[in-house]
């Protein structure tokens, strides 16, 4: 079954009949497969733009060896995951090539598991080098428009509009539906400015409590309300030299609209209970997903402070207007989960991925996010299918066919149980095959799991005789708590040995 999402990985040996034999292992486990015959080719199909996702390096290539050529690679800044290929054992050899940057090993020949399993490992090194990445400029104030997913003309415009915001001070006004991921955009703004690494404070308007806004945002001293036992420094001075994210901004009630709109103007704030306004270098950028300019018409947004935030607006595109990222957005989500569910989900099946693709996504991204958090959380299987997401496909993961008493009961061969035990089974589930232990009443609603578990004890004493050491096998329970349960079922009665 082809699968979306399948990884490239680099072959680089110097040897013609050991690159094919390697590509034979990995082509049949689903990945695409490049060619280097020597170390400089290696280095240029790495740093030519192509997207390889790990590399398979022989370290003995006439001219430059494997090792130099992966230290090569490693002061370029590529940190693509490297599976070293070594055909000597040697300890050294190995410790060498780690400390140079490798992630695994294996020595030649390799069995095809050994290969598939360097292969995995390093890609999955890959993977959680990258989201810890991601979380480090995340958490320092540097993410960039490379960290946008997705390549889609609606993106490439947000990028190229967040770039030039992103050179001056200038405020800034993201416009989108809920869940297109607005913070994100303004979090690569900032990345982008002089002020990366500097303080990003986000704040949601629409979930600050009425009486609490103006301590929130612009702080507030020791005493000057009841329960005000400290003194509070708000979002404001949190972000001093930084960025100031409002977003839901639509949602900040009037008298507050006039206090930002002097934080804006005078840029100083008048922290509640303070004899004198303190300065705030603060940089704006504002999110909604109203239209401003209705609730201005309608009295609930100031003119003054929408003609001040709407500077420089930037749309956010919603997901059904970018249904070419799906793809590239459903791989970074799996590529998340799988690190933080510690799963190995590989892909998606194309059946799958074509209906997430079709899908209207009416909460955009933060919907298609959470989608795919509860199918890899759920999903048994390495590649996710349509039946993993129910809520799109409608379908429900098929249940295995239903089988007759004979295999129901996984009747072991006839050597292994005795003659009579097998001789009373074959009668019995002639007698019972229309009648399955019920899950439902008769009103299609679940039957207690006591009642249930009462009609499969006795359908196993039934199936095997009442012989009791081979129920409680069955069943995989210990004789005495088998016996506990017959007695508090009112069984005993078919119990035919005390074995």
């Amino acid at each position: 079954m082809g699968v979306y999402m399948a990884k490239t990985i680099l072959i680089a040996d110097d040897d013609p009949t050991q690159r094919r034999l390697i590509q034979a292992v990995l082509e049949r486990e689903g990945f695409g497969v490049v060619h280097a015959e020597n170390g400089a080719q290696a280095y240029d199909r790495l740093s030519g733009g192509q997207t390889i996702d790990a590399v398979i390096l022989d370290l003995v290539m006439p001219g430059q060896s494997g090792i130099d050529t992966l230290k090569d690679i490693r002061a370029a800044g590529i940190k693509t995951p490297v599976v070293v290929l070594t055909a000597s054992g040697g300890i050294d050899t190995v410790v060498k090539a780690m400390q140079a940057g490798a992630q695994d090993f294996f020595i030649k020949p390799a069995s095809p598991e050994r290969i598939v399993v360097s292969v995995r490992n390093a890609l999955q090194m890959g993977d959680m080098v990258a989201e810890v990445q991601r979380l480090k400029k995340h958490t320092t104030g540097r993410t960039s428009f490379d960290d946008l997913v997705g390549a889609s003309q609606a993106m490439l415009m947000v990028r190229r509009l967040g770039e030039r915001a992103a050179k001056s001070n200038i405020p800034v006004l993201i416009l989108g539906e809920s869940g297109v991921g607005k913070e994100l955009i303004a979090r690569a703004i900032q990345g982008s400015s002089e002020r990366a690494g500097k303080p990003f404070v986000a704040v949601n308007c629409g979930a600050l409590p009425e009486n609490l806004v103006e301590s929130i945002l612009f702080g507030h001293e020791k005493g000057s309300f009841t329960g005000a036992s400290d003194k509070h420094l708000g979002k404001f001075q949190e972000a001093n030299g930084g960025t100031l994210f409002l977003d839901e901004i639509g949602e900040l009630p009037l008298d507050m609209q006039v206090k930002l709109l002097r934080a804006l103007q005078e840029g100083e704030i008048d922290p509640v209970g303070s004899k004198r306004p303190v300065k705030v270098d603060v940089r704006i950028i504002s999110a909604t997903n109203r239209n401003l300019q209705d609730q201005v018409k309608a009295g609930a947004f100031r003119e003054d402070l929408f003609y001040r935030l709407n500077v420089f607006p930037v749309d956010a595109p919603s997901l059904r207007e970018r249904r070419e990222d799906i793809p590239a957005l459903v791989e970074h989500f799996i590529r998340r989960f799988n690190i933080e569910e510690g799963k190995r989900v590989t892909g998606v099946s194309p059946e799958a991925l074509h209906m997430l693709t079709q899908y209207d996504w009416p909460g955009n991204v933060r919907q298609l996010e959470n989608t795919i958090y509860r199918a890899i959380v759920l999903s048994d299987t390495p590649h996710l299918q349509a039946f993993d997401f129910p809520a799109i496909s409608g379908q429900s993961a098929p249940m295995p066919a239903p089988a007759s008493y004979a295999t129901a009961v996984e009747a072991a061969p006839a050597p292994t149980l005795p003659q009579v035990i097998v001789e009373h089974q074959a009668a019995f589930n002639e007698l019972h095959q229309d009648a399955p232990v019920r899950i439902l009443d008769d009103k299609g609603h679940l039957r207690k799991l006591e009642e249930i578990e009462r009609d499969l004890i006795e359908h196993a004493i039934g199936v095997y005789a009442g012989h009791m050491s081979e129920v409680a096998r069955r069943l995989g329970i210990g004789r005495s708590t088998l016996y506990r349960k017959v007695r508090d079922c009112g069984l005993e009665g078919m119990v035919k040995d005390a074995s």
